[in-house]
């Protein structure tokens, strides 16, 4: 007999904010649950690429990327590039995703592109987008593929004015465009213990957000930052590092948070 049709869980990175540690988290993340034997498809698809970048795919490799999803130029399985993680794949970004808002603006159905190209099949088990800062065309057609919104969250003074306004873009595209989207989870990211303010913020997102914040935070660390300049994940840069061992407990506490969400339904 057949294996049945396998329907990937679809996942947005999203922060309207930059700098925020959204497409390390992306990238780490996948690549963990990958190794931990997940078969994880990465889309790329903020123009800046720096996914696809620490991921180590070649700008001369990226072709048409996710922009041609986009486009219908390119259908996904034929999209998605290996990468040096057994078991993730990406879907690369391209300079031409620039003009997105522009170019896309007159298309009908323009905030269902992502959607429509996902619906074409993947053999992922969980599919990532990693979204540009904003909340444009490209972030909006992400809120309206996914099934969920992963929150990476830099412990800072200006976060929760931030996350508020996320959280309203969100609830917006469940009412009108897309109503199974929900948060998945908020991660704290740059957190520093010795750093006063840091762990305050960190507490009043906690208080705030309470059971959708991870236990999981991800503190500063030199090797997370070094690692895309070498085009690889932390883990496999410096797998002791604690950095990557944040990154490896927030994949088990995933998986942990996903079977009870399971087991709920």
């Amino acid at each position: 007999m057949p294996e049945p049709h396998k329907t990937p869980r679809v996942i947005a990175i999203a922060n309207q904010k930059g700098g925020v540690g959204k497409t390390t988290t992306a990238i780490n993340l996948a690549a963990a649950l990958a190794l931990g034997g997940q078969k994880i498809l990465l889309i790329d698809i903020d123009p800046q690429g720096n996914a696809s970048t620490g991921l180590g795919i070649d700008i001369a490799a990226r072709q048409g990327g996710s922009y041609a999803l986009l486009t219908g130029e390119t259908r996904l399985p034929a999209a998605a590039i290996a990468t040096n993680v057994e078991n993730l794949s990406i879907v690369p970004a391209v300079a031409d995703l620039i003009g997105a808002d522009l170019e896309f603006s007159q298309t009908p159905r323009r905030e269902f592109l992502l959607r429509d190209a996902l619906a074409q099949g993947s053999e992922a088990d969980i599919i990532f987008i990693d979204c540009p800062p904003g909340l444009a065309l490209l972030t909006l057609n992400a809120l309206v593929a996914a099934d969920s919104v992963l929150v990476p969250l830099q412990a800072e003074f200006f976060a929760l004015e931030g996350i508020s306004q996320l959280v309203r873009s969100v609830e917006m595209v469940k009412r009108n465009l897309n109503p199974r989207l929900q948060i998945e989870g908020i991660v704290l990211t740059m957190t520093d213990k010795r750093n006063n303010l840091s762990e305050q913020v960190s507490g009043d997102v906690r208080a705030y957000f309470k059971g959708q914040v991870y236990e999981t935070a991800i503190p500063r660390n030199i090797r997370v930052t070094e690692a895309p300049s070498h085009g690889t994940p932390v883990l496999l840069y410096d797998f002791r590092s604690s950095g990557a061992q944040a990154y490896l407990a927030l994949a088990a506490e995933f998986l942990r948070r996903s079977r009870g969400r399971k087991e709920m339904a």
